[in-house]
């Protein structure tokens, strides 16, 4: 993360060193923005990001390094929610994003691997209405865990954005239409509820 400057939205955020190298750490701010178990759909999928400042990007590639690993007080319903916010305008109030739910990629349960990765564009569509009205669109599986370092690369084209996982030559997950109306903004990396999130090699490319 040298010479990158970051600015924290809803989260607490430092860079501190993890298997001998620097690494930036952020976790959802609870005290700035609240979570309520019994308002779930309200209260996640938020703004809770380290914005990159001085970088606008509509098309190109962002290419990043992420490690997701439980809090001590996480709640039951944490998955390790990590990812990355794109398109973000000006006053953090329209973004796309694209997280993981590492828990879920090699869970017993089928259906809960079926949600292993997620996008959403805040604020009209939370992961629940995007499951409520597009079921099996919007979220896929992936072999994904926590503790362990997972190479994202997201290639973003007008409306199409494709992830592509741990340098596979093929899409682990492919979103035809997002739903933003927002064409350029800024990144970010995102975190929420229960999460202690690692961040390393971060790259970006416009096209």
């Amino acid at each position: 993360m040298e010479n990158q400057e970051f600015e924290l939205r809803n989260v607490t955020g430092s860079i501190v060193q993890l298997n001998g190298e620097e690494v930036l750490k952020i976790e959802r701010d609870l005290d700035a923005l609240p979570f309520n178990e019994n308002n779930l759909a309200a209260t996640v999928d938020e703004p809770t990001y380290a914005k990159l400042k001085g970088i606008s990007l509509e098309n190109g590639c962002i290419e990043v390094k992420v490690l997701s690993r439980l809090l001590e007080a996480a709640p039951n319903l944490s998955r390790g929610f990590i990812g990355i916010a794109f398109r973000i305008d000006d006053r953090d109030t329209e973004f796309e994003s694209i997280y993981l739910r590492p828990t879920n990629g090699r869970a017993e349960n089928q259906f809960r691997r079926n949600h292993s990765l997620q996008y959403f564009s805040y604020p009209d569509y939370k992961f629940d209405r995007l499951r409520r009205e597009s079921p099996e669109t919007y979220e896929t599986y992936a072999d994904i865990g926590l503790d362990e370092w997972i190479t994202l690369r997201f290639e973003i084209n007008g409306p199409k954005v494709r992830l592509y996982i741990n340098d596979q030559e093929h899409p682990s997950f492919i979103v035809e239409e997002m739903k933003g109306g927002i064409r350029k903004g800024s990144i970010a990396l995102w975190v929420d509820i229960g999460t202690e999130g690692y961040f390393k090699d971060l790259k970006v490319v416009e096209k």
